[in-house]
């Protein structure tokens, strides 16, 4: 894996552009994220499973904000390059609400014409090098700029969840904001792509997972992140991850 930070023009919208590439293979498990992902496929085969079934990922692909983890299938010799937005940046590149891409996995050229896609795709296989890649695509997105500025509301919207390290309730958020539940709600899921609630619960999972340790027992690491009994963190856990919280520890995920 190869991490590459954007071009300042860049660095409002996107969190980092991430190189993948297995030469043997292999099977990784992908939780939900807060960020708006386009992956381009350099060579090779990507797969995911979905309720048993198996789909092959397009060349180019957008993918919205997630409920519950996917098993990502990389095939031998395969390579991919990876435009981790930051929250609500993507925003910036599209006409459509984000929200209306909802959990899915889709060709980029749903969002954005093909024959752009297609171009910057040729551009790509030919490229010598990803640091060549990189300036592409960081071409590409830059004439798909739409606009610049940022809704500030749902901006500090973001900070507090992220503050509260995801535990926190809208009426707390809205204290702070002078508008009501139903317009808020609205422009947070048409900047970020999902609900400001399911906003919250992702920052809160991936907090208690990314914090957890085995020397902390597991239930207080659940009480300290907000959850009222163990029951509903594990039915939490399991939803977002897949597995119980004793299975996901054995092997978390790679990135």
């Amino acid at each position: 894996m190869e991490l590459y930070l954007p071009s300042p023009l860049l660095q409002p919208y996107i969190k980092h552009f991430l190189f993948i590439e297995y030469e043997q293979g292999m099977v990784n498990r992908i939780l939900p994220d807060t960020s708006i992902v386009i992956a381009f496929r350099l060579r090779g085969q990507v797969s995911y499973s979905d309720n048993g079934i198996v789909h092959d990922f397009p060349v180019s692909v957008i993918s919205g904000i997630r409920e519950s983890s996917r098993l990502v299938d990389y095939a031998q010799n395969s390579a991919n390059l990876l435009v981790i937005f930051k929250e609500g940046g993507a925003a910036a590149f599209f006409k459509e609400p984000l929200h209306e891409l909802g959990s899915i996995s889709t060709s980029l050229d749903n969002l954005i014409h093909r024959s752009k896609v297609n171009a910057l795709e040729e551009q790509l296989a030919a490229a010598d090098n990803n640091q060549q890649r990189i300036s592409m695509v960081e071409q590409f997105l830059l004439s798909e700029l739409k606009k610049t500025s940022f809704d500030l509301l749902v901006n500090e919207a973001i900070h507090q969840i992220k503050e509260a390290k995801g535990n926190i309730k809208i009426k707390e958020i809205l204290s702070a904001l002078p508008i009501s539940r139903d317009p808020f709600e609205k422009r947070f899921r048409k900047i970020t792509g999902t609900s400001p609630k399911h906003f919250a619960a992702i920052i809160r999972l991936k907090n208690l997972i990314e914090n957890y340790s085995s020397r902390v027992n597991l239930t207080d690491a659940a009480y300290s992140a907000g959850y009222y009994d163990q029951a509903h963190f594990i039915k939490d856990f399991r939803a977002f991850t897949g597995q119980t919280p004793h299975d996901f520890f054995k092997t978390p995920p790679l990135w």
